[in-house]
C-alpha cells in the first residue's frame, strides 16, 4: 500500500466525493451527515495523535479508537444513544467501502469494526401540538419581516407534515398557488407533491410579492438571502416558543423542534380517522410501519376506541342471605 493510500482522508475524500456522491447518488444531505460524523471522529482522532504527526494513518481506525469516540460522544457532547448509533453506522458503512475497494494491504483491524454493537434504547413517545397549540404560535408572531417568515415556517410545517430539511429546502418555483401544491424533495431524493390549504396559499402570495422573490430563491430566507438554516430555524421557533407561552403555558411544559410539526400533522390526521396508509403517503415514507413511530393514541382516540367495547355485566353474583344466616353470622 502506498503512502497516499494508506492515509485515512485519502479514503475519506474518496468515500464522500466519489462514493456516496456520484456512484450512489446520494443526496446533498446524505453527504453532509456523513461529513459531519467525520469531522467529529477526526478531531477525536487528532487527540490521540503525537503533536509533530502530519497526517492520520488508516491505521488510526481500530475499534478502540471507534469506542472511545462513541464513549465521547456520549458522555462529553451529551449525545443520545440514537446519535450515537447513528455515528456508528456512518462509520461502519465507511469501513464496508474500505474492505471493498481497499485490497489486501488494509489494517487487519478495520474488520473488527463491523462488529462493534449499536447500542439499545428505549423508544420514547413522541409529542405532538394539539391545534390549539400551533394556533398560539402562529398568534405570537409578530408584525415584523422575521415575524412573517416565521409564521410561515409554523404553517408550512404544520400544513405539510414535511421534514424540516424539505421546507427549507423550497424554492420559489417549487410553489404552485394556482392549483394550491407544493413539490418536496425528500429521503432517497423522492419528490412528491402535497396541498396547501387556503391560508397557507394567501400567506405565500403576499410574502412572494412583497419580497419580489425569483424562482430560484429559497421560499424562506435569511437576511442575507441565503436558505434559513436548520439551527436557525430551530432558534426562530424557540423564539416564538417563548412568546406564545404566555397565552398557552402547556407549550413550556416540553422540548418542541420543528420536527414535532410533522408529529402534529400525523396526529391530526390520525384523529380525523385518515387510515394510517395514507397518512404514510402524506409524510413520505416508504413503509408504512415507519408511520407507527409518529402516531400515538390521545386519549380522546382511546375513549372512542373503548365505548365501542362493552363492560362485562354483573361480573359478581351476589348471594342472597336470609335473616335468620344473616342473624348467625352477625352472632359468631
Amino acid at each position: 500500500m502506498s503512502k497516499q493510500t494508506g492515509e485515512l482522508g485519502h479514503w475519506l475524500e474518496r468515500f464522500l466525493r466519489e462514493h456516496l456522491s456520484v456512484q450512489r447518488n446520494v443526496s446533498p444531505a446524505t453527504v453532509s451527515a456523513y461529513r459531519d460524523t467525520f469531522r467529529l471522529l477526526l478531531r477525536y482522532l487528532w487527540k490521540t495523535r503525537p503533536r509533530r504527526a502530519r497526517l492520520l494513518p488508516l491505521a488510526t481506525l481500530t475499534p478502540e479508537t471507534v469506542l472511545g469516540f462513541l464513549q465521547e460522544l456520549e458522555q462529553q457532547r451529551g449525545n443520545s444513544v440514537r446519535t450515537r448509533n447513528a455515528r456508528l453506522a456512518a462509520i461502519r458503512s465507511f469501513v464496508r467501502y474500505l474492505l471493498d475497494w481497499g485490497g489486501p494491504e488494509l489494517p487487519s483491524a478495520l474488520a473488527r469494526i463491523l462488529g462493534l454493537p449499536f447500542k439499545r434504547c428505549v423508544q420514547p413517545l413522541i409529542g405532538f401540538l394539539n391545534q390549539q397549540e400551533v394556533e398560539a404560535l402562529l398568534a405570537a408572531a409578530p408584525d415584523t419581516w422575521t415575524g412573517q417568515r416565521n409564521y410561515l415556517l409554523v404553517l408550512l410545517l404544520y400544513n405539510t407534515g414535511a421534514r424540516i430539511s424539505e421546507i427549507l429546502a423550497l424554492r420559489v418555483r417549487d410553489l404552485d398557488l394556482t392549483h394550491g401544491e407544493i413539490a418536496v424533495t425528500g429521503k432517497g431524493r423522492k419528490q412528491r407533491r402535497l396541498p396547501l390549504w387556503r391560508i397557507t396559499r394567501t400567506r405565500l402570495r403576499s410574502w412572494l410579492k412583497e419580497n419580489a422573490l425569483p424562482p430560484e430563491a429559497p421560499v424562506l430566507p435569511n437576511r442575507s438571502g441565503q436558505p434559513l438554516t436548520r439551527a436557525g430555524a430551530a432558534h426562530q421557533l424557540q423564539s416564538l416558543v417563548q412568546l406564545a407561552v404566555r397565552r398557552r403555558p402547556s407549550l413550556g411544559k416540553r422540548r418542541i423542534s420543528p420536527h414535532t410539526f410533522r408529529h402534529s400533522t400525523a396526529m391530526a390526521m390520525l384523529e380525523a380517522d385518515v387510515p394510517t396508509e395514507v397518512i404514510a403517503l402524506y409524510l413520505g415514507h416508504e413503509n408504512p410501519k415507519t408511520t407507527h413511530a409518529y402516531v400515538e393514541a390521545t386519549l380522546t382516540i382511546k375513549r372512542r376506541v373503548l365505548a365501542k367495547v362493552h363492560s362485562p355485566r354483573n361480573p359478581r353474583h351476589r348471594i342472597a342471605l336470609s335473616d335468620r344466616d344473616l342473624r348467625f353470622l352477625e352472632g359468631l
